[in-house]
């Protein structure tokens, strides 16, 4: 991966406490530029395509996939793409969507609800889907929400669960040692974090920081037997490739994590189209196939996206 010392990375090293490393090639266009913005399709009349939407994608090679997809659909309308990928965190690029320096990211369900209201408890992605429509500020919305969820997880080895009968997350209490989860540093305070997961199941766990959003430095960190724990997103195909346990969540401590996009006002009717049809056919198969895809075989997000929506028929 091609690291651009931008200033965003600098505030996204800031943010989250490292820098979190992704496996394709960051955004090269600055969004710090205020000459930078060109106008968008504004408006909800069916739209021109004639428009510039700056895409962005969190630090995470996934869901720069997923930015990927939807960046080439809107290109294939006629939509200019300005993509801003890599970002970093949701502490890092929330800001930029409100403040209109982005346009579209995917984002998931749960964990963009959390982030506006912390107390938001067990739902239906469909209820946390409303529930959005309420807690946005003005001028961001979600667009509708797709089959694939990447899950927050507490995974371990297949080793350990069997040594310590482990199916679900409640069954860590009666682990008799100090247990170490490796996850982003935020991790930390979110609402299924070290405080929630003794508030919902009674178990103790402390955050070691691995800065690569569940990617292979926090799984080597468990393999390697240095936490016993690991956050690791459930679409990743590391999970059975190494034959990882993910726990089971019966309180639904951890919200439906659903792939939703979350957009400005710029995003028109023929904007926000282009990118529901790739909501409507990307099912939780897909992402772990296009997951696997990068990790595996090492293909960039653009070909990736390229080879699904031909297939899909998108492009």
């Amino acid at each position: 991966m091609t690291i651009h010392s931008t200033r965003r990375h600098l505030l996204g090293a800031l943010g989250v406490g490292g820098i979190a490393l992704g496996a394709a090639a960051c955004g090269s266009s600055d969004p710090f530029d205020e000459d930078g913005g060109d106008s968008g399709g504004s408006g909800s009349d069916g739209g021109s395509g004639s428009g510039t939407l700056a895409v962005g994608s969190q630090a995470y090679y996934s869901n720069e996939i997923v930015a990927e997809l939807f960046a080439q659909v809107l290109e294939a309308e006629g939509f200019t793409v300005d993509r801003q990928f890599q970002i970093g965190q949701r502490e890092v690029y929330m800001p930029e969507l409100e403040a209109g320096s982005l346009d579209v990211l995917p984002e998931y369900l749960g964990n963009l609800l959390q982030h506006y209201d912390s107390e938001a408890g067990t739902a239906s992605p469909e209820e946390i889907h409303a529930a959005l429509g309420e807690a946005l500020p003005e001028g961001l919305r979600v667009l509708s929400f797709a089959e694939a969820s990447d899950q927050d997880s507490y995974t371990t080895t297949s080793d350990f669960a069997s040594a310590h009968s482990l199916a679900a997350i409640g069954d860590l209490a009666g682990v008799e040692e100090d247990l170490k989860i490796a996850a982003n540093s935020e991790f930390d305070v979110r609402p299924y974090g070290p405080d929630g997961v003794e508030s919902v199941y009674g178990v103790d766990v402390t955050v070691v920081p691995v800065e690569d959003s569940g990617g292979p430095l926090t799984v080597q960190a468990l393999l390697d037997g240095d936490v016993q724990l690991a956050d690791i997103y459930t679409a990743d195909p590391a999970i059975a490739e190494n034959d990882l346990v993910v726990l089971e969540d019966p309180e639904s401590m951890i919200l439906p994590q659903n792939v939703v996009p979350v957009v400005s006002e710029k995003v028109d009717d023929a904007a926000a189209e282009a990118i529901d049809a790739v909501l409507a056919q990307l099912s939780a198969d897909d992402l772990v196939e296009l997951n696997r895809q990068s990790v595996v075989d090492q293909a960039s997000s653009a070909e990736i996206a390229t080879g699904w929506l031909t297939e899909k028929g998108l492009v």
